[in-house]
């Protein structure tokens, strides 16, 4: 890790905190936008409701969003990085294996919650346009907004995010003012406080546990919150979320203090169709501006949440719960990327949703039941987390029951929104889940066929053909890449490739391996000799969110070696040694199919078959290394599974 990037963790800076504010905060940031109008919606306005509504919302950001998430969640980070790919890295390590469930059943559910937040976000802020325009159709603006924002992904946020800490500490600052001057107003609404006002909601009102599914609105942002750690700090989240929750709160008991003073209305009186009650309490004269901050706030949510995606994506293909993609760096900003696969498909989920939909007051019932899945699965991480701590039980067992407890009921709450658009957001994760877990099964499976062999056993044979004239000469440095994690050994297809597919003599055969750490930045090397001046194995140590271009790295290590005497790698061609000229690099990959002579359980069928339909659709394996394909062998290998033992011939004898 970069002494710059150790800083970023370590440091505590006025930098620091603003640039948190425009990175972490956009999906919690932005719930005033919906929260109050999904408790209320179309309803007479009702005093215990909001007064029970706020007092939950209260409790739950002090309960979930900050003794949870920033007090206790931020504590596990895996060297700086956040999320539960990052959770799921660390508790790996207790060897218990069950515990990828909640891992891949949680990233996928994070993943479903991207395609929903977005035109949530934008479409709540756009029709506050409806105040002046009844007739508008938002529909348009929506796809327009969310286009230019999934569009400039590509060239990286830069010179955005400059733009994003100002615009976010305005969002805040406004938030915090329009709900200062309703509470002095009707000072009476402080007393929401008291957690008897969420009792009383939830054990004697008709509506009140319906209503827990939309209070729970104003905390999905916290599993953003912590996916998005890496960039910006521990200490940077932690002191900035003491205003931010300041201002969330001030506005949500604002919009209370202005409902319970208009009691036994609905907000479709009070404000037309698209009643909200965060442009109600606005003075009519700031009304346009409070739009344009709203929006340009709920797009920068949504690029929160499209950055944390593409992190997660990243996490998830070292983790082998995710196909390789092609993955680019825009900017030399550190841990920066960007997928072109997964924003496109957001975009077009995400249009998808908004067409569907149509209004966010419909979103809303959509809204929750993914992200609480999520929540419930870090629960279930942190615990062993907590474990493997050693933290102490009087302390953890509580701690872990009552959160268990409290997202158990948000996620009954949220079933109600199942038959009203919640079953979007679950079927979305369920395709997720089933990519992951094939994915992740598949490569179990071909990790259990592989036959690994003793490279001391062939290093004879190896040497013998490397002077062996007799048979024409296939390349000088003959390069494998290899997934044998021990240095003495090789996958029996590599030895088969070389000495039998079709006998390649090579003045020296290199190995090559790339080990993907459980850390995010780290670019290490080490080199074995395995016979001098005719074998050598090469392997990369490479953080998680290191880009993986082996092409270049592989040009460094020679560079260094031919420097240090190691290694001479001019061509052995007489004419050309003479001239000094350098010898020719052949990379030679492995494919596998699936073999017609494999006898496949049922299930196994399913995995294998489902997996090679993905594989087509992902980056081939010389991209995925980051190789020149002009000096890239594949062959193919047939992958047999359950090869039968005997066949049961009988022979003909005349």
């Amino acid at each position: 890790m970069s002494a710059s990037h150790k800083n970023l963790h370590s440091k505590l800076s006025i930098g620091g905190l603003l640039i948190t504010l425009g990175i972490i905060y956009g999906d919690i940031g932005t719930s005033p936008l919906y929260v109050m109008k999904a408790i209320l919606g179309e309803h007479t306005i009702d005093a215990d409701i909001v007064l029970g509504g706020i007092s939950c919302v209260f409790w739950t950001l002090t309960l979930q969003t900050t003794i949870k998430y920033v007090l206790i969640t931020l504590s596990a980070d895996n060297h700086g990085e956040g999320g539960i790919f990052a959770l799921y890295a660390l508790v790996k390590k207790t060897k218990i294996q069950w515990l990828i469930v909640p891992a891949i059943i949680g990233g996928s559910a994070l993943l479903a919650d991207g395609i929903i937040t977005p035109p949530i976000s934008v479409s709540s802020a756009v029709e506050g346009i409806k105040t002046y325009y009844p007739e508008i159709n938002t529909i348009p603006i929506v796809i327009g907004i969310l286009f230019v924002l999934f569009t400039i992904q590509q060239f990286g946020t830069k010179l955005v995010g400059k733009f994003f800490a100002p615009m976010m500490l305005i969002w805040f600052a406004m938030l915090g003012t329009l709900g200062v001057i309703q509470i002095l107003d009707h000072p009476e609404v402080i007393k929401a406080i008291n957690p008897y006002y969420a009792y009383h909601l939830l054990s004697i009102h008709p509506d009140g546990f319906f209503v827990l599914g939309f209070v729970f609105l104003c905390t999905t942002g916290a599993e953003a919150l912590y996916s998005d750690m890496g960039h910006c700090g521990r200490k940077n989240i932690r002191i900035s979320w003491v205003f931010v929750k300041l201002t969330l709160v001030l506005n949500y008991f604002g919009q209370a203090a202005y409902l319970i003073h208009h009691e036994g209305q609905t907000l479709q009186v009070l404000g037309g169709e698209n009643g909200n009650p965060f442009y109600l309490i606005m003075p009519d004269w700031f009304q346009p501006v409070g739009i344009v901050i709203a929006t340009l706030a709920a797009v920068i949510a949504s690029q929160a949440l499209i950055s944390g995606s593409f992190t997660l994506i990243n996490e998830a293909m070292r983790l082998n719960f995710w196909p390789k993609v092609r993955i680019k760096y825009p900017t030399e900003v550190k841990g920066q990327l960007y997928i072109p696969s997964i924003n496109w498909l957001l975009f077009f989920g995400c249009v998808g949703i908004v067409l569907h939909f149509e209004k966010s007051s419909n979103m809303e019932h959509a809204y929750g039941l993914a992200i609480v899945l999520c929540m419930i699965m870090t629960t279930i991480l942190l615990n062993y987390y907590l474990i493997m701590k050693r933290v102490k039980l009087y302390f953890m067992v509580p701690l872990i029951t009552i959160y268990l407890i409290i997202e158990g009921c948000f996620l009954l709450a949220n079933i109600t929104k199942f038959a009203e658009g919640g079953y979007v957001t679950l079927i979305i994760a369920i395709l997720l889940i089933s990519v992951m877990t094939v994915w992740y099964m598949a490569k179990k499976i071909n990790k259990s066929y592989t036959k690994i062999v003793k490279i001391d056993d062939y290093k004879k044979v190896l040497m013998e053909l490397s002077e062996d004239l007799s048979i024409p000469k296939y390349a000088t440095h003959l390069v494998y890449m290899t997934n044998a994690n021990r240095v003495d050994e090789l996958e029996q297809k590599v030895m088969y490739s070389i000495l039998q597919k079709r006998p390649k003599r090579a003045d020296i055969y290199w190995f090559v391996h790339v080990n993907i750490l459980t850390e995010p930045y780290k670019t290490q090397y080490k080199v074995t000799e395995i016979a001098k001046d005719d074998i050598y194995r090469i392997d990369f140590n490479l953080g998680f969110r290191e880009p993986t271009k082996i092409n270049l790295m592989f040009r460094e290590v020679i560079r260094d070696m031919v420097k240090n005497g190691e290694v001479d790698i001019t061509s052995r061609y007489e004419s050309l040694n003479k001239n000094n000229i350098v010898g020719d690099f052949k990379f030679v990959l492995s494919e596998k199919f699936l073999s017609n002579d494999s006898d496949l359980l049922w299930h196994e069928k399913i995995i294998m078959n489902s997996y090679f339909l993905i594989k087509k659709l992902s980056l081939s394996e010389e991209s995925a290394f980051g190789l020149d394909s002009s000096s890239v062998k594949i062959e193919k290998f047939p992958m047999v599974l359950h090869a039968p033992e005997n066949i049961g011939l009988t022979r003909i004898i005349k």
